[in-house]
């Protein structure tokens, strides 16, 4: 199965050495899953030529706002909503999570509660479970047909299905230690004090990323069978 990375933003230079920009990581979250993958560095202007050029989507996380002006946007919300059109497997993470949702007819915000970052808790039907995060914006109104799968004390809509074909999660199940360690260091600025302090002291406990990748192959292998 030849999954299709449309790669949002760029990680921070300073940490490319240690961990690969997006692409690389996405690709170590899912690396014992079986997939093959493209990659469409979008937030580049590099687009794929519809969504039949992949079996399954990934959309990754970015610095970047949902609802900010820049060219590849536009043409990105066509092309999710191309994806969902052609009943393609489409899966959203973080800032993906959001653009999905604001594509659909959604809306994302500036969350008026601040920063999500480090190890949280999130509640699933099936039990919670702790993953990674790092954001500001949020999903403040659902698209329609979204439903609800996860939410967090700060974040209710943490995770969304779409018709069996789009799942989309906003905390970052591909953020392990060395990631989440790297941005505290080269962007633990934007963090205020409090919220620095709780990532850093949550960094050696475990959360559910290999029980996430198992979730999302297990969806791409469904979504697209």
């Amino acid at each position: 199965m030849l999954i299709g990375i449309l790669q949002c933003g760029h990680f921070p230079d300073e940490l490319l050495g240690e961990t690969g920009d997006y692409d690389a990581i996405y690709e170590r979250f899912l690396h014992d899953q079986g997939f093959d993958f493209a990659h469409y560095p979008v937030v580049d202007g590099v687009f794929p030529e519809g969504p039949e050029a992949c079996d399954g989507w990934l959309i990754s996380g970015s610095k970047h706002g949902a609802y900010e002006d820049h060219p590849w946007i536009p043409p990105l919300e066509e092309l999710i909503r191309a994806i969902h059109d052609a009943g393609r497997p489409l899966v959203g993470i973080c800032f993906g999570h959001q653009i999905i949702a604001q594509a659909l007819g959604g809306k994302v915000e500036k969350f008026p509660g601040g920063w999500s970052a480090g190890r949280k808790i999130y509640h699933f039907a099936d039990g919670d479970r702790a993953l990674n995060a790092w954001h500001q914006d949020q999903i403040t109104d659902l698209p329609p047909g979204a439903v609800r799968l996860a939410s967090s004390d700060i974040c209710v809509n943490a995770a969304l299905a779409y018709d069996d074909r789009i799942y989309s999660i906003q905390p970052h199940p591909e953020f392990g230690p060395v990631e989440m360690k790297g941005l505290i260091r080269v962007r633990g600025s934007l963090l205020p004090d409090h919220v620095r302090a709780a990532a850093e002291a949550g960094l050696e406990a475990p959360v559910a990323n290999e029980a996430e990748a198992d979730r999302i192959a297990a969806f791409f292998r469904k979504a697209g069978a």
